[in-house]
Protein backbone atom coordinates (compact mmCIF):
# COMPACT_ATOMS: atom_id res chain seq x y z
CA UNK A 1 0.00 0.00 0.00
CA UNK A 2 1.11 3.55 -0.73
CA UNK A 3 -0.05 7.03 0.26
CA UNK A 4 -0.65 10.11 -1.84
CA UNK A 5 -1.83 13.59 -0.86
CA UNK A 6 -3.90 16.06 -2.89
CA UNK A 7 -4.22 19.70 -1.88
CA UNK A 8 -7.50 21.51 -2.58
CA UNK A 9 -8.69 25.06 -2.01
CA UNK A 10 -11.79 25.26 0.21
CA UNK A 11 -14.25 28.13 0.67
CA UNK A 12 -15.90 28.10 4.12
CA UNK A 13 -18.80 30.44 4.88
CA UNK A 14 -18.65 32.93 7.77
CA UNK A 15 -19.99 30.45 10.31
CA UNK A 16 -17.53 27.78 9.22
CA UNK A 17 -14.64 30.27 9.43
CA UNK A 18 -15.54 30.84 13.09
CA UNK A 19 -15.55 27.05 13.68
CA UNK A 20 -12.19 26.69 11.95
CA UNK A 21 -10.72 29.50 14.06
CA UNK A 22 -12.06 27.81 17.21
CA UNK A 23 -10.53 24.47 16.18
CA UNK A 24 -7.17 26.06 15.39
CA UNK A 25 -7.21 27.74 18.80
CA UNK A 26 -8.20 24.58 20.70
CA UNK A 27 -5.50 22.53 18.99
CA UNK A 28 -2.90 25.16 19.85
CA UNK A 29 -4.21 25.41 23.44
CA UNK A 30 -4.18 21.66 24.12
CA UNK A 31 -0.68 21.32 22.65
CA UNK A 32 0.70 24.10 24.88
CA UNK A 33 -1.19 22.91 27.97
CA UNK A 34 0.01 19.33 27.62
CA UNK A 35 3.59 20.45 26.96
CA UNK A 36 3.53 22.69 30.04
CA UNK A 37 2.36 19.82 32.23
CA UNK A 38 4.95 17.45 30.74
CA UNK A 39 7.72 19.91 31.60
CA UNK A 40 6.45 20.47 35.14
CA UNK A 41 5.99 16.73 35.78
CA UNK A 42 9.48 15.91 34.54
CA UNK A 43 11.04 18.64 36.73
CA UNK A 44 9.31 17.15 39.79
CA UNK A 45 9.71 13.39 39.12
CA UNK A 46 12.34 13.08 36.37
CA UNK A 47 9.83 10.88 34.48
CA UNK A 48 7.80 11.42 31.32
CA UNK A 49 4.11 12.22 31.63
CA UNK A 50 1.61 10.51 29.31
CA UNK A 51 -1.32 12.93 29.31
CA UNK A 52 -4.30 13.03 26.89
CA UNK A 53 -6.78 15.71 25.76
CA UNK A 54 -9.62 13.87 27.58
CA UNK A 55 -8.07 14.85 30.92
CA UNK A 56 -8.66 18.53 30.22
CA UNK A 57 -12.23 18.46 28.91
CA UNK A 58 -13.79 18.50 32.39
CA UNK A 59 -11.97 21.72 33.29
CA UNK A 60 -12.19 23.31 29.83
CA UNK A 61 -15.62 22.29 28.55
CA UNK A 62 -15.28 24.32 25.35
CA UNK A 63 -12.79 21.69 24.12
CA UNK A 64 -15.82 19.43 23.57
CA UNK A 65 -17.12 21.81 20.89
CA UNK A 66 -14.37 20.92 18.39
CA UNK A 67 -13.35 17.73 16.59
CA UNK A 68 -11.87 15.31 19.14
CA UNK A 69 -9.61 13.73 16.51
CA UNK A 70 -7.99 17.13 15.86
CA UNK A 71 -7.03 17.26 19.55
CA UNK A 72 -5.86 13.64 19.45
CA UNK A 73 -3.59 14.38 16.50
CA UNK A 74 -2.13 17.38 18.36
CA UNK A 75 -1.36 14.99 21.24
CA UNK A 76 0.33 12.52 18.87
CA UNK A 77 2.47 15.27 17.32
CA UNK A 78 3.56 16.48 20.75
CA UNK A 79 4.27 12.96 21.98
CA UNK A 80 6.39 12.22 18.93
CA UNK A 81 8.39 15.45 19.28
CA UNK A 82 8.81 14.89 23.04
CA UNK A 83 10.05 11.32 22.67
CA UNK A 84 12.35 12.28 19.78
CA UNK A 85 14.09 14.80 22.03
CA UNK A 86 14.87 12.16 24.67
CA UNK A 87 16.11 9.76 21.99
CA UNK A 88 18.28 12.41 20.34
CA UNK A 89 18.62 15.85 22.00
CA UNK A 90 20.00 17.24 18.74
CA UNK A 91 16.43 17.28 17.38
CA UNK A 92 15.58 20.05 19.84
CA UNK A 93 12.95 20.32 22.56
CA UNK A 94 9.29 20.92 21.52
CA UNK A 95 8.37 24.61 21.46
CA UNK A 96 5.18 26.28 22.58
CA UNK A 97 2.91 27.33 19.70
CA UNK A 98 2.36 31.06 19.32
CA UNK A 99 -0.98 32.47 18.23
CA UNK A 100 0.73 35.02 16.01
CA UNK A 101 3.71 33.14 14.60
CA UNK A 102 2.46 29.63 13.96
CA UNK A 103 0.63 28.36 10.89
CA UNK A 104 -3.03 27.68 11.63
CA UNK A 105 -3.75 24.04 10.87
CA UNK A 106 -5.21 20.85 12.26
CA UNK A 107 -5.50 17.22 11.15
CA UNK A 108 -8.51 14.93 11.44
CA UNK A 109 -8.93 11.27 10.44
CA UNK A 110 -11.64 9.62 8.40
CA UNK A 111 -13.66 7.25 10.59
CA UNK A 112 -16.66 5.51 9.04
CA UNK A 113 -17.18 8.25 6.46
CA UNK A 114 -16.73 11.23 8.81
CA UNK A 115 -14.62 12.85 6.07
CA UNK A 116 -15.65 12.64 2.43
CA UNK A 117 -15.59 14.51 -0.89
CA UNK A 118 -18.77 14.62 -2.94
CA UNK A 119 -20.44 16.97 -5.46
CA UNK A 120 -17.98 19.82 -5.01
CA UNK A 121 -18.10 19.74 -1.20
CA UNK A 122 -15.93 18.31 1.55
CA UNK A 123 -17.57 16.94 4.69
CA UNK A 124 -15.62 17.58 7.89
CA UNK A 125 -16.47 16.62 11.51
CA UNK A 126 -18.10 19.46 13.50
CA UNK A 127 -17.81 21.73 10.43
CA UNK A 128 -20.21 20.18 7.94
CA UNK A 129 -20.10 20.56 4.16
CA UNK A 130 -17.46 23.04 2.96
CA UNK A 131 -17.36 24.18 -0.67
CA UNK A 132 -14.37 22.70 -2.45
CA UNK A 133 -12.48 23.52 -5.64
CA UNK A 134 -11.66 20.06 -6.96
CA UNK A 135 -9.08 20.47 -9.71
CA UNK A 136 -8.51 16.75 -10.32
CA UNK A 137 -10.47 13.52 -10.23
CA UNK A 138 -9.75 11.03 -7.48
CA UNK A 139 -9.44 7.37 -8.62
CA UNK A 140 -12.22 5.13 -7.33
CA UNK A 141 -9.78 2.73 -5.64
CA UNK A 142 -8.27 5.48 -3.48
CA UNK A 143 -9.22 5.30 0.21
CA UNK A 144 -9.43 8.59 2.12
CA UNK A 145 -7.35 8.39 5.30
CA UNK A 146 -7.06 11.89 6.76
CA UNK A 147 -7.27 15.59 5.94
CA UNK A 148 -5.23 18.55 7.17
CA UNK A 149 -7.03 21.91 7.06
CA UNK A 150 -4.77 24.97 7.02
CA UNK A 151 -5.11 28.73 6.69
CA UNK A 152 -2.48 30.83 4.91
CA UNK A 153 -1.32 34.20 6.31
CA UNK A 154 -3.41 35.90 3.59
CA UNK A 155 -6.57 34.20 4.90
CA UNK A 156 -7.08 31.46 2.31
CA UNK A 157 -8.09 27.94 3.38
CA UNK A 158 -6.69 24.69 2.01
CA UNK A 159 -7.32 21.01 2.66
CA UNK A 160 -4.52 18.50 2.15
CA UNK A 161 -6.19 15.11 1.74
CA UNK A 162 -4.23 11.89 2.28
CA UNK A 163 -5.31 8.82 0.30
CA UNK A 164 -4.19 5.20 0.51
CA UNK A 165 -4.02 3.07 -2.61
CA UNK A 166 -2.63 -0.19 -3.91
CA UNK A 167 0.86 0.45 -5.23
CA UNK A 168 1.22 -1.46 -8.50
CA UNK A 169 4.04 0.54 -10.07
CA UNK A 170 6.58 -1.63 -11.89
CA UNK A 171 10.17 -0.46 -12.07
CA UNK A 172 11.18 0.41 -15.62
CA UNK A 173 14.34 -0.62 -17.39
CA UNK A 174 16.81 2.25 -17.08
CA UNK A 175 17.88 3.34 -20.57
CA UNK A 176 18.01 7.15 -20.66
CA UNK A 177 20.09 9.12 -18.12
CA UNK A 178 20.30 12.83 -17.35
CA UNK A 179 22.75 14.62 -15.07
CA UNK A 180 21.82 17.89 -13.35
CA UNK A 181 24.33 20.30 -11.84
CA UNK A 182 22.92 22.86 -9.39
CA UNK A 183 23.23 26.45 -10.59
CA UNK A 184 22.66 29.52 -8.47
CA UNK A 185 20.90 31.48 -11.19
CA UNK A 186 19.58 29.05 -13.82
CA UNK A 187 18.42 26.46 -11.22
CA UNK A 188 20.52 23.82 -13.00
CA UNK A 189 22.45 22.93 -16.13
CA UNK A 190 21.99 19.44 -17.52
CA UNK A 191 24.31 17.00 -19.22
CA UNK A 192 22.69 17.77 -22.60
CA UNK A 193 23.75 21.42 -22.32
CA UNK A 194 20.29 22.79 -21.49
CA UNK A 195 19.29 25.23 -18.77
CA UNK A 196 15.74 26.23 -17.73
CA UNK A 197 16.30 30.02 -17.48
CA UNK A 198 14.73 30.31 -14.04
CA UNK A 199 12.89 33.67 -13.77
CA UNK A 200 14.02 34.34 -10.14
CA UNK A 201 10.58 35.43 -8.96
CA UNK A 202 11.68 36.75 -5.56
CA UNK A 203 14.30 39.00 -7.11
CA UNK A 204 11.71 40.35 -9.56
CA UNK A 205 9.34 41.30 -6.73
CA UNK A 206 11.97 42.29 -4.17
CA UNK A 207 11.68 46.05 -4.74
CA UNK A 208 7.89 46.03 -4.41
CA UNK A 209 8.07 43.69 -1.42
CA UNK A 210 10.51 45.97 0.41
CA UNK A 211 8.21 48.94 -0.13
CA UNK A 212 5.15 47.12 1.23
CA UNK A 213 7.07 45.71 4.20
CA UNK A 214 8.44 49.15 5.03
CA UNK A 215 4.91 50.54 5.01
CA UNK A 216 3.81 47.71 7.31
CA UNK A 217 6.62 48.37 9.80
CA UNK A 218 5.54 52.00 10.21
CA UNK A 219 1.92 51.21 11.06
CA UNK A 220 0.57 51.02 14.59
CA UNK A 221 0.33 47.50 15.97
CA UNK A 222 -3.24 46.34 16.49
CA UNK A 223 -4.76 48.83 14.04
CA UNK A 224 -7.10 47.80 11.21
CA UNK A 225 -4.88 49.45 8.60
CA UNK A 226 -1.91 47.41 9.79
CA UNK A 227 -3.93 44.20 9.44
CA UNK A 228 -4.92 45.20 5.88
CA UNK A 229 -1.30 45.92 5.04
CA UNK A 230 -0.19 42.62 6.63
CA UNK A 231 -2.58 40.73 4.34
CA UNK A 232 -1.24 42.69 1.36
CA UNK A 233 2.33 41.65 2.17
CA UNK A 234 1.23 38.05 2.79
CA UNK A 235 -0.50 37.90 -0.60
CA UNK A 236 2.65 39.15 -2.30
CA UNK A 237 4.74 36.44 -0.61
CA UNK A 238 2.09 33.88 -1.54
CA UNK A 239 2.18 34.95 -5.19
CA UNK A 240 5.96 34.55 -5.33
CA UNK A 241 5.73 31.10 -3.74
CA UNK A 242 2.99 30.01 -6.16
CA UNK A 243 4.97 31.24 -9.19
CA UNK A 244 8.00 29.31 -8.01
CA UNK A 245 6.02 26.11 -7.35
CA UNK A 246 4.31 26.31 -10.75
CA UNK A 247 7.64 26.67 -12.56
CA UNK A 248 9.28 23.84 -10.61
CA UNK A 249 6.32 21.49 -11.12
CA UNK A 250 6.35 22.06 -14.89
CA UNK A 251 10.13 21.70 -15.14
CA UNK A 252 10.22 18.49 -13.10
CA UNK A 253 7.31 17.04 -15.10
CA UNK A 254 9.14 17.60 -18.41
CA UNK A 255 12.24 15.80 -17.14
CA UNK A 256 10.34 12.93 -15.47
CA UNK A 257 8.39 12.19 -18.67
CA UNK A 258 11.50 11.97 -20.86
CA UNK A 259 14.25 10.33 -18.79
CA UNK A 260 14.37 7.01 -16.93
CA UNK A 261 17.03 8.06 -14.44
CA UNK A 262 18.07 11.51 -13.24
CA UNK A 263 21.38 11.99 -11.42
CA UNK A 264 22.06 14.91 -9.06
CA UNK A 265 24.50 15.89 -6.31
CA UNK A 266 23.46 15.26 -2.71
CA UNK A 267 23.85 18.89 -1.59
CA UNK A 268 23.19 20.37 1.87
CA UNK A 269 20.80 23.14 0.81
CA UNK A 270 20.11 24.27 4.38
CA UNK A 271 23.78 25.07 4.95
CA UNK A 272 24.03 26.82 1.58
CA UNK A 273 20.93 28.95 2.26
CA UNK A 274 22.54 30.23 5.48
CA UNK A 275 25.52 31.66 3.61
CA UNK A 276 25.44 35.48 3.76
CA UNK A 277 26.90 36.00 0.27
CA UNK A 278 24.42 33.94 -1.77
CA UNK A 279 21.86 32.52 0.67
CA UNK A 280 19.01 34.63 -0.74
CA UNK A 281 19.64 33.34 -4.28
CA UNK A 282 19.69 29.73 -3.03
CA UNK A 283 16.34 30.22 -1.29
CA UNK A 284 14.88 31.93 -4.36
CA UNK A 285 15.56 29.16 -6.87
CA UNK A 286 14.04 26.41 -4.69
CA UNK A 287 16.41 23.57 -5.62
CA UNK A 288 15.36 21.44 -2.65
CA UNK A 289 11.69 21.78 -3.61
CA UNK A 290 12.56 20.92 -7.23
CA UNK A 291 14.33 17.73 -6.13
CA UNK A 292 11.31 16.72 -4.03
CA UNK A 293 8.93 17.22 -6.97
CA UNK A 294 11.26 15.41 -9.37
CA UNK A 295 11.71 12.45 -7.03
CA UNK A 296 8.03 11.63 -6.58
CA UNK A 297 7.22 12.23 -10.25
CA UNK A 298 9.93 9.76 -11.26
CA UNK A 299 8.88 7.18 -8.68
CA UNK A 300 5.26 7.35 -9.84
CA UNK A 301 6.43 6.07 -13.23
CA UNK A 302 8.82 3.43 -11.86
CA UNK A 303 11.86 5.60 -12.62
CA UNK A 304 14.82 6.58 -10.45
CA UNK A 305 16.52 9.60 -8.90
CA UNK A 306 20.16 8.90 -8.05
CA UNK A 307 22.10 11.14 -5.66
CA UNK A 308 25.85 11.37 -6.12
CA UNK A 309 28.03 12.11 -3.09
CA UNK A 310 28.51 15.86 -2.56
CA UNK A 311 32.30 15.36 -2.26
CA UNK A 312 32.49 13.87 -5.76
CA UNK A 313 34.78 16.22 -7.78
CA UNK A 314 32.30 16.78 -10.61
CA UNK A 315 33.60 20.26 -11.54
CA UNK A 316 37.29 19.31 -11.53
CA UNK A 317 37.30 16.19 -13.72
CA UNK A 318 37.42 16.32 -17.52
CA UNK A 319 34.57 14.13 -18.76
CA UNK A 320 36.62 13.16 -21.86
CA UNK A 321 40.00 12.03 -20.50
CA UNK A 322 39.54 12.10 -16.72
CA UNK A 323 42.17 14.78 -16.02
CA UNK A 324 41.61 16.48 -12.64
CA UNK A 325 42.01 20.25 -12.80
CA UNK A 326 42.49 21.62 -9.26
CA UNK A 327 42.20 25.22 -10.54
CA UNK A 328 38.42 24.79 -10.90
CA UNK A 329 38.07 24.78 -7.10
CA UNK A 330 37.87 28.52 -7.62
CA UNK A 331 34.17 29.20 -8.35
CA UNK A 332 35.16 32.18 -10.51
CA UNK A 333 36.47 29.74 -13.16
CA UNK A 334 33.40 29.27 -15.36
CA UNK A 335 35.18 27.72 -18.37
CA UNK A 336 38.51 25.96 -18.86
CA UNK A 337 40.60 24.04 -21.37
CA UNK A 338 41.68 20.56 -20.34
CA UNK A 339 45.54 20.27 -20.20
CA UNK A 340 45.21 16.55 -20.85
CA UNK A 341 43.16 16.45 -24.07
CA UNK A 342 42.64 20.13 -24.94
CA UNK A 343 38.82 19.98 -24.70
CA UNK A 344 37.12 23.28 -23.86
CA UNK A 345 34.64 22.90 -20.98
CA UNK A 346 31.78 24.92 -19.66
CA UNK A 347 32.15 24.38 -15.91
CA UNK A 348 28.51 23.49 -15.18
CA UNK A 349 27.85 21.34 -18.26
CA UNK A 350 31.05 19.37 -17.63
CA UNK A 351 29.98 18.85 -14.02
CA UNK A 352 26.51 17.68 -15.13
CA UNK A 353 28.05 15.13 -17.51
CA UNK A 354 30.33 13.82 -14.74
CA UNK A 355 27.35 13.56 -12.37
CA UNK A 356 25.44 11.61 -15.02
CA UNK A 357 28.38 9.25 -15.60
CA UNK A 358 28.84 8.68 -11.86
CA UNK A 359 25.11 8.07 -11.47
CA UNK A 360 25.19 5.50 -14.28
CA UNK A 361 28.09 3.77 -12.52
CA UNK A 362 26.17 3.65 -9.24
CA UNK A 363 23.09 2.20 -10.93
CA UNK A 364 25.02 -0.61 -12.60
CA UNK A 365 27.03 -1.53 -9.48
Amino acid sequence: MANKAYKFRIYPNDEQKILFAKTFGCVRFIYNKMLSHKIKYYEETKQQLNNTPAQYKAEFEWLKEVDSLALANAQMNLQKAYHNFFRSPKTGFPKFKSKHRNRNSYTTNNQKGSVSIENGYMKLPKIGLVRLKQHRLIPSDYKLKSVTVSQTPSGKYHASVLFEYENQIQEQTTQTFLGLDFSMYELYKDSDGNEPQYPRYYRQSEKKLKKEQRTLSLMQKGSKNREKQRIKVARLHEKIANQRKDFLHKQSRQIADIYDCVCIENLDMKAMSQCLSFGKSVSDNGWGMFVTYLKYKLEEQGKRLVKVDKFFASSQICNICGYKNMATKNLAVRAWNCPGCGTHHDRDINAAINIRNEGMRLVTV
